[in-house]
């Protein structure tokens, strides 16, 4: 890590007089983007993650930007708009593993022989063991490893991936996770799952799951853990059975060797704690002059949060031993500083202002989108009359061939010339029509609102702690803010405001792959039970069948759903055409609608 304490010396003085100024700047200049940016990517600011003390510092200072440039704040009283998240989870002492061989007892030391899973539900049980396999059960694949074994009420040790582990295009990857496994238990009627680490493919370390927080919540009463592969060994010796040669022939046949382990028994009890915290967006407006265009918002945005520290135990944070400090000055000090030097000129040029413009700092993007989907969900205007959203994430390395990424680019029909009209400055733009990408737009596309997302390109240092402020472009950043402010201010001149088309999205690498469609919008950060909706496709399936905002999905065909994995899950074993009926909770009832699968 850099050190930059002698930089931050000399800005010291400029940045208090920033933080104090009365008067509003028309030019987005190279001093003013140098001086944010340095602030906010220092390591004073300690990677500026959700809810920490050094994201309030930062939040602080975006607000008073925006007070100093005369920005109304957008929430009566207050810039401030604070939400909830789960920031990590923790195991409570209310965890612990015995096995019972042969009348003999064996405790296992958490952590050392045993992990319990970070979505695994509370539980104590007592009960026999069955060895399931992979525990993958496929109808598509004509594959189940439950196929001919009773597991009502006892817990199954299965093993991670699946039989053909050396293929990265077998169709068996799309079962193979940990909770797809732990659902699929759950729904044959087992009390709990184990996994462990086969002996292929090879893994001579054996490592247990990481405890990190995944976005979702937990599966409601069941216990998920993993021992270790010498416990296991251990269980087959007791039966006669070499576990390496079991697995072997498991891979070789395709086909389900599962069986009840004799005179073996578990006592377990799980238990997983979720840590809620407290961050804030800052959102700030100007108020159009045009008596009507006045009521129709346009969503400037760019999140400030980063990292941190090790919140999120990424392999990069550390050197050695020592923590690093993540200070993200692409992503994003650049947006941030993006944001606020628009917003400036914006208020310098208020006189001319047709429509609203709404100038947001997200929190927590990093861990979800979660800060846009929350201010999506509970603005304080009617989230139809926001006409459009421009998002900044790094937008701070544009190389030497300047080239532009512009997402969301195909989700009006007036962006391709607008942007290319507005390209004063020799940017090379690349157009990607869809509106999603990874970041805050996000939200805004899913309440169908056409977006554009302006990104420079990623690099090594992303999500290192090496993205720091002295790798910044600033003339880059100073021409890419420039052309952002242009496109904003012919978009709240517009005499009609933008139409919105709905993009097709493409299925994500790594996402659980389905030929159909059910149409519905996820809630992020929503962590209770089920799998909540922020909205539905018109003309989908769901939006048909009645489903709409706020439904909260429990059952998909016969499969329970706890969460967001629960259905997509569900949902991959449907074809195009199929009727299934769906279980939600509305207004606190269960409600059963029938719905039409359709192609995706």
């Amino acid at each position: 890590m850099k050190k930059i304490s002698f930089i931050l010396f000399s800005l010291v003085i400029t940045i208090n007089l920033y933080s104090q100024k009365t008067w509003k700047d028309s030019e987005i200049s190279l001093k003013d983007i140098k001086a944010h940016l340095y602030y906010l990517a220092s390591d004073d600011m300690k990677g500026r993650f959700s809810g920490s003390p050094e994201e309030i510092k930062s939040g602080d200072y975006i607000k008073t930007q925006f007070e100093s440039y005369g920005l109304k704040p957008f929430f009566p009283n207050t810039y401030f708009q604070k939400f909830p998240f789960i920031e990590k989870v923790e195991l409570t002492k209310s965890n612990t593993l015995q096995f019972t061989i042969n009348k003999q007892s064996k405790e296992l030391s958490i952590h050392k022989n045993f992990i319990t899973a970070p979505f695994s539900g509370k539980s104590k049980i007592s009960t026999a063991v069955v060895f399931a396999g992979y525990g993958i059960t496929s109808t598509k694949l004509n594959y189940d490893d439950y196929d001919g074994i009773d597991v009502h009420g006892k817990v199954v040790v299965v093993m991670r991936y699946h039989p053909e582990h050396d293929s990265s295009k077998s169709e068996f990857d799309r079962y193979s996770t940990y909770r797809q496994k732990a659902s699929a238990a759950r729904d044959k009627g087992a009390a709990g799952i184990i996994f462990v680490n086969g002996h292929e493919p090879r893994n001579d370390e054996d490592l247990l799951m990481e405890l990190r927080y995944d976005g979702a919540g937990g599966i409601n009463d069941f216990p998920v853990l993993q021992i270790k592969r010498s416990l296991v060994n251990e269980l087959f010796k007791s039966q006669n059975l070499d576990f390496a040669q079991y697995q072997k022939k498991i891979d070789l046949n395709k086909k389900p060797y599962s069986f009840l382990f004799n005179n073996i028994s578990v006592n377990l009890s799980t238990e997983v704690k979720e840590l809620e915290k407290t961050a804030r967006n800052v959102v700030g407006y100007i108020e159009g002059n045009d008596p009507i265009l006045k009521n129709e918002y346009i969503v400037i945005g760019a999140h400030y949060d980063h990292l941190g520290i090790d919140q999120l135990k990424t392999s990069s944070m550390y050197k050695g031993n020592d923590l690093q400090i993540h200070n993200g000055a692409d992503d994003n000090a650049s947006g941030t500083t993006g944001l606020l030097e628009v917003a400036e000129k914006f208020c310098a040029l208020k006189s001319e202002i047709k429509r609203s413009i709404i100038f947001i700092a997200f929190s927590g993007e990093e861990l979800g989108i979660l800060g846009s989907t929350y201010f999506t969900n509970n603005s304080v205007i009617d989230i139809k009359n926001i006409v459009a959203m421009l998002n900044m994430d790094m937008v701070g390395r544009l190389n030497d061939e300047k080239s532009l990424t512009i997402i969301g680019a195909g989700t009006s029909s007036l962006w391709k010339n607008l942007l290319n009209e507005k390209n004063k400055y020799d940017l090379k733009l690349a157009f990607n029509d869809s509106g999603s990408g990874g970041s805050d737009h996000q939200a805004f596309t899913n309440k169908n609102i056409p977006v554009l997302f302006f990104f420079t390109g990623t690099h090594t240092d992303y999500h290192k702690p090496s993205d720091d402020a002295d790798k910044i472009n600033y003339e880059g950043t100073q021409a890419v803010v420039n052309f952002v402010f242009e496109v904003a201010n012919s978009v709240q001149k517009l005499e009609s405001k933008p139409d919105y088309v709905k993009i097709e999205e493409p299925a994500q690498r790594g996402a659980v792959r389905s030929r159909v469609t059910v149409g519905t919008v996820p809630e992020f950060g929503y962590n209770g039970n089920g799998y909540k909706l922020s909205g539905v496709t018109d003309g989908g399936p769901a939006a048909k069948a009645g489903l709409k905002a706020g439904d909260i999905i429990i059952k998909f065909g016969s499969k329970t759903v706890n969460n967001i994995y629960d259905f997509m899950y569900a949902m991959g074993e449907f074809s195009p055409g199929d009727k299934v009926d769906v279980v939600i909770i509305r207004d606190e009832k269960e409600v059963t609608v029938n719905l039409e699968l359709t192609a995706k």
